[in-house]
């Protein structure tokens, strides 16, 4: 079950485990409160999610090191 849910996070963007690492709560509540808020909301949530996740993408990607020219 670990594994399946390491997996299903680290393809998922892994938003929720990010906000839970900042925030000190456990992953599995920020989910549900996620799918709770959706259900209230009529799923605006879900555009929040998004641009969180595209947040993540853009900030690993500008971490990474890139080669030069002159590393060569």
């Amino acid at each position: 079950m670990k594994n399946i849910q390491y997996f299903l996070e680290s393809q998922a963007f892994g938003v929720c485990t990010k906000v839970g690492e900042k925030l000190g709560f456990a992953t599995s509540s920020i989910r549900l409160y996620f799918i709770y808020l959706s259900f209230l909301t009529f799923g605006s949530p879900v555009l929040v999610y998004l641009i969180m996740a595209f947040w993540l993408n853009v900030r690993k990607h500008l971490r990474r090191e890139r080669s030069t020219v002159w590393d060569v």
